[in-house]
């Protein structure tokens, strides 16, 4: 099983009240992620720049570690 550290950023937006993680985008390394979350900030109620870990195999994500945090975000742990 192959398992490599990847670098996503992950919008978050209002929908009825309730925070709803937008698109996600990823990032070549950790200072990108940060940079583009930064960016996105404006247009977005909070925005989350974290490091996973995938699985190569399945595509499953696992230990998101927060990189940056802008405004509102959800917590990824709790699920």
């Amino acid at each position: 099983m192959a398992n490599t550290e990847k670098f996503i950023v992950l919008p978050y937006r209002k929908s009825r009240g309730n925070l709803v993680p937008g698109e996600m985008r990823q990032a070549s390394n950790p200072i990108s992620a940060e940079k583009i979350a930064l960016s996105m900030s404006e247009r977005f109620v909070g925005v989350a720049a974290y490091a996973v870990i995938v699985d190569e195999e399945t595509g499953d994500m696992s230990s998101p570690r927060l990189l940056a945090r802008h405004g509102e975000i959800a917590d990824l742990n709790a699920a």
